[in-house]
């Protein structure tokens, strides 16, 4: 029997949430609707109605002091809505307050653990709208706002509706787990060209036709045929077998075009070579250089090889760090999409090693304009609401996770229409040595339980590797988006850790994309092979195929290898800290993967063909600079300058995020010494965000990043280079020593394989040699070993007649350490009377700056990166901090040295005079009228920091800086932030407290 109990506001209390959906339906949708009440919808099944009123009567589902709870529809209010929208999750969907729901049922009834596992609960939301003329407003309402239809449904009724039938019938879908165990067999031998890639297209493989070639040439080996039939195997392969081989070489896992074979040809220098694997040459070659090069003091302990990047922080501590990209479910699904992104980024760091303890959050948002007009593609969403959506999948998963958010940014361009990048980063804490043995090591043996933790298995998430290996389109599939558990993952977290402590496994992944395929057969190199049985998989609900449960992305699980002789300890844990842990197999020394739904073969693999039969792609590059225009500059009139500074301050790339940030949880763990926003009242941006992780001791750890991918519109050789001196720049401002620094790069890239599709293929493929090329150059320039990253490379869309291909754009995320976290260094102004000074030197290269977007105006002069000089500056800086010769320091990037003095300036609330005469310019461009006041000002030359110093300290300080480049430009005041001409002429004039309204304005929703 079903029972439904409806939820509202108790006469007199305010709808907050009511009046919250409104505001975004009037804001998102442009609909004036007057009024929006919110009734939350509980569907009971397995009760009887005796336990049902029971429930209530105990206030299990409702809060007595502001709701009321009825069995049967709650009244409207007054005035009446005139339509009344319930949305629910489509069955099968992960409802997670649900489920929490009916465990709260379970305890508060006592219900025994049989009658516990037969009830459910569902959950729905119940708008009544006012103000809203017709149905098809409020279908528009229900479709574009507030149910996302990959996996929630809505009905409507109109009041006269709900007036003659009072309420909606109650939905629900009970699911038993029971699978089926259908294997089908393809038949490969009888498929020409075009059938093998519609098998490809149609069933989501992302394999291209040589890779398909090759699948079909390794089952007509004589030798695998006589293997299969001595198995009592069809030579043809199975369904599962296909879907695990598309899986483990998808681009999404095996990184083809990184390990590509690249003939690259600059057409500017008259230069052709060849490149083998980008990723092996450029990223791992030099991190393999810098840590030769450190020798001795080389503080990497694992790159490359496992979930997170490892290095040393303490004598007692390690600190491990991993970002991944959730780009194609956030396009589709949001807020689901961004949930799993942060919530499976946080599984990295816990299968690193032994497994991490989380520590803290990175978050990076790249979104088109959320105030976008006009008609949008098939399939896409508006980006307001992707906006929004991801923001509140982040903000679900990290704080009900209990981990804080230190760090991030947005990035806005309108190219990010058709695929926004959701980048999740996870730094995690390992001690040394746990049970006795290095924390950072570990690896299946042969005769090893596979075990699974935390959810059950669904269809979300199939497809979610190859899914994200090629563009997205009108037809991409919903099952890729996966539901994420918080609170479900957060109990396993607790129980990893304690199962750790007590030495109960050895070794521990995550079942992120592939799943059970990819985790079972990543494990499976170390000891050799498996042996998985799918009947004993739990399931959420019926029906799924032994391919389906294989590779299925479902959420919160982790897969482990545990020892014979420590599986009951690891069972009986998990019961008592109601964890779901089964064991489904074991690893082996076969050299196969062996995959049974009972005692049905349902994938019989090689190892080694399963990871090293991908072929490698050839592909070819070409570059040509772009033929960017030069204009000059516009003339800007003196009384001009001040609202120039206070648009530039507004601008979606420059103005504060303070909306986002304060619904991020930086304070949780107690952890945090530089928070996201600083100064007096707290709305300054920060460089950095620094932690100190282990309390009762100094060090600090910094997290900071950098990203400018609107310079890949002129050359993103120099994009790179500015996002990894962006990076380090910002680490080393807060006090970082440049000098134990550790990097993780991000690619996310437009298709870059030419086809009919993308004729200019071989440019951007190009592009991503040169963005390569910079890694190689300035990491080993500034010794910063990348010790983790990931790349994303097809992110278009393509609908409608339209394609839209993001900026080629990179993540350089640096992980840094500061020996005392009680010199770390904020933005702000301090005092009246310090000094400012600008280390480093300004040259005009305005080209694809904010400046230049504001006025309308276009130069192919991107910021160059001088590392030598860099380097030198940087460290000299860290001595300078080290001494506490330092109260301030803000690094310049987006609008320059103008936006850059204002943030100091709105962080303290105070103001500064200052001479742009003193300004150091670069030799060639020296002398009076060789740089306009707007390129002095708005200028993004790299490798610049404003550093403010106390009056007592200019000697010692300068002394320090002595023969480098550094200008003094003035003194922070107390009132007007002024910025003077070379000639005396006052250019800026601006009160504070009307530039921190400007900063403020644009994102104040």
């Amino acid at each position: 029997m079903l029972f439904r109990v409806e939820v509202g506001p108790r006469p007199g209390v305010r709808d907050v949430m009511g009046e919250k959906t409104a505001r975004k339906i009037r804001n998102e949708l442009g609909l004036p609707v007057t009024g929006v009440d919110l009734v939350r919808v509980f569907i009971l099944e397995g009760l009887l109605r005796e336990e049902a009123d029971r429930l209530l009567a105990a206030h299990a589902l409702h809060d007595p002091v502001l709701h009321q709870a009825s069995l049967s529809p709650l009244p409207v209010s007054e005035p009446a809505p005139d339509f009344l929208l319930e949305v629910s999750f489509r069955p099968g969907v992960t409802d997670n307050e649900g489920r929490t729901a009916r465990e709260t049922a379970a305890l508060v009834l006592g219900l025994p653990p049989e009658r516990a596992e037969q009830a459910a609960v569902y959950t729905a939301a119940q708008y009544r709208l006012r103000g809203v003329s017709d149905l098809e407003t409020a279908r528009r309402i229900g479709r574009d706002l507030l149910a996302n239809e990959l996996i929630q449904r809505f009905e409507i009724k109109s009041a006269a509706q709900w007036r003659a039938e009072p309420g909606f019938e109650p939905r629900a879908a009970r699911v038993t787990g029971r699978a089926c165990d259908e294997v089908a067999a393809i038949d490969l031998f009888a498929m020409d060209d075009a059938a093998l890639t519609a098998l490809s297209r149609d069933n989501v493989l992302a394999l291209s036709l040589a890779e398909m070639r090759s699948i079909r040439d390794h089952y007509a080996d004589p030798a695998v045929a006589h293997a299969r039939k001595t198995a009592g195997l069809s030579p043809l392969p199975t369904d599962a077998e296909i879907e695990v081989l598309a899986q483990t070489w998808s681009e999404h896992c095996k990184h083809k075009i990184f390990g590509a074979d690249i003939d690259y040809r600059d057409r500017e220098k008259g230069l052709r070579t060849s490149v083998k694997s980008l990723y092996k040459t450029c990223i791992q070659g030099s991190t393999k250089d810098i840590r030769h090069e450190l020798g001795e003091k080389d503080f990497c302990l694992s790159v490359f090889t496992d979930n997170a990047g490892v290095v040393r922080f303490t004598d007692s501590h390690h600190v491990c760090v991993k970002v991944e990209t959730h780009n194609s479910p956030s396009a589709l699904d949001p807020y689901g999409g961004a949930l799993t992104g942060i919530v499976g980024v946080n599984r990295d760091p816990m299968g690193t090693g032994l497994g991490a303890n989380l520590l803290c959050n990175t978050d990076v948002f790249c979104f088109a304009s959320p105030f976008h007009e006009g008609e949008l593609p098939p399939r896409l969403l508006h980006p307001r609401r992707v906006f929004e959506g991801v923001r509140e999948g982040v903000e679900h998963g990290g704080n009900k996770s209990g981990i804080p958010t230190v760090n991030g940014s947005i990035v806005f361009d309108e190219r990010y229409l058709g695929k926004p990048l959701v980048f999740c980063g996870t730094v995690g804490l390992l001690p040394t040595l746990v049970a006795g043995r290095p924390s950072h090591l570990k690896k299946a043996r042969p005769g090893d339980a596979i075990v699974m933790t935390g959810g059950r298995i669904g269809k979300d998430g199939i497809h979610g590797a190859t899914f994200s290996s090629e563009e997205l389109h009108e037809g991409s599939p919903a099952t890729a988006v996966q539901i994420g558990d918080p609170i479900t993952q957060r109990k396993m977290y607790d129980f990893l850790m304690r199962a750790r402590d007590m030495g109960l496994y050895n070794a521990i992944t995550d079942n992120g994309a592939g799943g059970l395929s990819s985790s079972v057969g990543e494990m499976a190199q170390d000891s050799g092979g498996c042996d998985l049985d799918l009947s004993r998989a739990p399931l959420k609900y019926d029906g799924l195929r032994p391919w389906e449960i294989l590779l299925s992305e479902a959420q919160e699980r982790m897969t482990l290898a545990v020892p014979r002789e420590h599986l009951a300890a690891f069972l009986d844990l998990a019961r008592e800290m109601d964890v779901l842990a089964t064991a489904l197999g074991t690893f082996t020394d076969s050299g196969v993967f062996l995959v049974r739904h009972g005692e049905k073969t349902v994938a019989r693999l090689d190892m080694d063909f399963l990871h090293h039969g991908a072929p490698t792609m050839s592909l070819g590059a070409a570059w040509d600079r772009p033929v960017v225009p030069r204009d000059a500059p516009p003339a800007v009139a003196a009384k001009e300058h001040g609202p120039l500074l206070r648009r530039m301050l507004g601008r979606l790339n420059i103005c504060s995020k303070d909306y986002v940030v304060r619904q991020y949880d930086h304070e949780v763990k107690g952890a945090s010494v530089v928070k996201p926003m600083v100064g007096v009242r707290r709305d300054g941006p920060s460089d950095a965000g620094v932690m100190r992780p282990i309390l009762d001791r100094p060090e600090g750890l910094v997290i900071s990043h950098g990203i400018c991918p609107r310079y890949s519109d002129l050359d993103a050789y120099w994009m790179m280079a500015n996002a990894i001196d962006e990076a380090v720049r910002n680490a080393v401002a807060v006090g970082a020593d440049p000098d134990r620094l550790a990097g993780v790069d991000n690619f996310c890239w437009c298709d870059p394989v030419t086809s009919e599709k993308t004729p200019d293929g071989a440019y951007k493929l190009a592009q991503l040699v040169r963005a390569n090329l910079a890694l190689a150059h300035f990491c080993r320039a500034y010794r910063v070993p990348c010790v983790s990253g990931k790349d994303s490379m097809k992110n278009d869309y393509t609908g409608g007649g339209t394609k839209i291909s993001i900026p080629p754009t990179v993540l350089f995320t640096v992980l840094g350490f500061m020996p005392d976290a009680g010199q770390a260094v904020t933005s702000d102004f301090k005092r009246p009377g310090d000094l400012v000074y600008l280390l480093g030197t300004t040259a005009p290269e305005c080209g694809a700056g904010e400046i230049a977007s504001e006025l309308g105006f276009s130069s192919p002069d991107v910021p160059h990166v001088d590392a030598l000089a860099a380097q030198v500056r940087y460290r000299t800086l860290f001595r300078a901090i080290r001494a506490g010769l330092v109260t301030a320091c803000h690094d310049l990037s987006d609008g320059g040295l103008a936006v850059a003095l204002a943030e100091m300036a709105i962080g303290g609330r105070l103001g500064a005079a200052i001479d742009l005469s003193a300004v150091p310019v670069a030799a060639i461009h020296a002398g009076p009228g060789a740089m306009s006041d707007l390129e002095l000002l708005y200028s993004e030359s790299a490798g610049r920091l404003l550093v403010c110093v106390a009056p007592q300290n200019r000697s010692a300080f300068e002394a320090l800086f002595a023969g480098q480049a550094m200008g003094r430009l003035g003194t922070v005041t107390a009132d007007f932030l002024t910025m003077a001409h070379h000639d005396g002429a006052t250019l800026v004039r601006e009160d504070v407290e009307e530039l921190a309204r400007a900063f403020a304005a644009t994102l104040a929703w």
